[in-house]
Formats: structure tokens, sequence, C-alpha cells
């Protein structure tokens, strides 16, 4: 198959560029800076010969987007925004205009969309979409607009012949270099790897294998559409988590952080506590209805095996540096 990935050239684009290459698929990403072997120049904000890549192809795959790994200052929450719902309009003008449009259209969104909760998980029958939290920053819900227009970009595009399923994917754990794992594990190693700001808060996350598999479940699946969860089933409190990362890696205590500190350390970052400190609940409820099983559905076996491909098993190389993804 010939399966186009705009935007492919992050995190998660590089591992399911490598994957899907690898079952024998044509794969072609497009990128603002194409240096490699089948990648192409697209600017993502208005058709272009890029588009010749679509018309015949049998999938897209549309991750473009600013990185979220940044300082949320109101520049960068815009140019997130725009640069979300203007490509996705784009790709499916591009998809529109096809001879022979793609019969599936994945279209990348987050975890982020649902509420800031603790009692109780999201799914996406049941769950609570964000935004009207209370005791939260107020930027918060400019993320869940952010992740609402993006979809809706996908969902207003007139592309009939097309099955579109919006992903909203949880954080992927993979041991490739600037990942979000790569980061976690940074903090276990210097002894800081313990709770944040209490450590109540839920981590939802999936397993880049995983990630991969459910990928190509929705791309054959003719019967889903519309909003799909890509999280592993079992999202756990932050302090659990870190805990059971500290285990894998053979470290017995973690610093924890108060949210100050926590706000100290992402500002030197150039990042934003957002990731760290909102509860993102969510559970995969229209996979696992389906038939989906997940080869890592529970964090003590991932962790493990992720440390395992990062200490450089036997056939394990790690990938190289891309933006993080949540």
């Amino acid at each position: 198959m010939k399966i186009v990935i705009p935007g492919g050239t992050g995190q998660v684009g590089s591992i399911l560029n490598r994957a899907l290459t690898t079952a024998g698929h044509e794969v072609v990403v497009l990128t603002r800076r194409p240096p490699r072997d089948r990648e192409v120049h697209w600017q993502g904000e208005a058709l272009g010969p890029w588009a010749e890549q679509i018309d015949g192809s049998d999938i897209v795959i549309n991750l473009a987007g600013r990185s979220v790994n940044c300082r949320y200052t109101a520049a960068n929450l815009r140019a997130m925004m725009d640069s979300r719902v203007h490509s996705t309009r784009t790709v499916g003008e591009a998809i529109a205009a096809a001879v022979r449009p793609p019969r599936v259209w994945l279209q990348m969104s987050t975890a982020t969309i649902y509420s800031h909760r603790f009692d109780a998980p999201n799914d996406e029958a049941t769950g609570v979409l964000g935004g009207t939290e209370s005791g939260v920053p107020g930027y918060w819900a400019y993320s869940v607009e952010i992740a609402k227009a993006w979809e809706r970009a996908q969902e207003q595009a007139d592309t009939p012949h097309t099955r579109k399923v919006a992903m909203r994917c949880a954080m992927v754990m993979s041991p490739d270099r600037g990942g979000v794992f790569d980061a976690l594990l940074r903090l276990v190693r210097l002894g800081l790897g313990g709770p944040v700001a209490g450590g109540a808060q839920y981590v939802s996350w999936i397993h880049d294998r995983d990630l991969v598999r459910a990928v190509e479940f929705l791309a054959g699946r003719d019967d889903l559409a519309g909003p799909v969860n890509l999280a592993a089933p079992a999202p756990l409190p932050q302090r659990t988590f870190m805990r059971v990362l500290r285990a894998a890696w053979g470290v017995p205590v973690g610093l924890p952080a108060t949210r100050w500190m926590a706000e100290l350390g992402a500002f030197a970052l150039r990042s934003d506590t957002e990731l760290l400190l909102k509860s993102r609940r969510v559970v995969p409820g229209r996979l696992l209805e389906a038939g989906f099983t997940f080869d890592h559905a529970q964090w003590p076996e991932a962790a493990a095996d992720l440390v395992r491909r990062v200490r450089g098993a036997p056939g394990e190389p790690r990938l190289r540096k891309g933006p993080v993804s949540r």
C-alpha cells in the first residue's frame, strides 16, 4: 500500500515510517525540509505539487502541527492552533480534489481534549471534554479548543469517498532520543523522578509498538470512523507511573517536586507544566470494543520493555531525535 504521512518527521512519524516501511509499504513523508528519499516538500497551508502524492494513495496519516514541547505563550498557542487547523484543512482539500482519493484518512488528535479529572476515566462515549474545569490555569482551556478545532477541521472536510478517523493519542512511549520517555528517564537517572505536585494526576500513555498496531488496525477496519482513543487501558497516577519507571531502571528513590518547582523546571526547559500536571485519565473504549488487544497493556511490563531497548538489546536501535508528541 501507499501511505502518505504529512508532518511525518517527528517522534510519532518516525515510529510509523520505520514500522510501515519495514512491513513493505510505500511510505511518503510530506515535510517542510525534505532531506531524504521518500520525503516530499510541502508547506501545509495551500495545495501544491505535493497533493499528487495523495491522489492514488491508500492511506493518509496526518500528523502535522507545531510541537507541544514549548512554553505556552499566546504566540505559541496560536501557532499550535494555526498549524493544526490549516494543515488539516489543506489535507482535506487535497483528498477532495483527488481523482483516486485514499480510502482512509487517519488524523492525529490528542487526549488533551478531555477534562482534567481524577474521579473516572474518559472513553469516547462517556468521556467529558475539557475547557470548563475550575481550579486550573485558564490557558488549559485554549489547549482543549485547539484539539476541538483540529478535529472539527477534519469533520468539515468534504471527502465522501474517504473514511475519517480522529486519533485522540496519549503520550507515546518509545526509546527514541528526544521523546517523552527519554525525558522522563533522564529525570529518573538524575534522581528527580518522584511525584510532581503530589502525583495524583493521571498519566495516559501508549507503547510505541501498540501505537503502530492500533494504526494498522484502524486502517483495516472499515466500520470505525470518528474519534478513537489511542491509549493503553491502564492509566496510572503520576506518582505510581514514576515509581514503576524507577523500578524498571533500578533507581530506588526519586525526589518529589512541588508545583512551583515544576514551573521552574519547565521554564528552564522551555516547556510547560500542563504536560506534567493535567490529569489525562483516558481509556481506549472503541478499540477494545472493536476487538483490539494490546501487547503492552500494563505499565510495568511496558516500562521494562522500553528500558531494555534503551539499554541496547540486540536488534533494537534507538531512533533519531524528533519533537515530542502527545
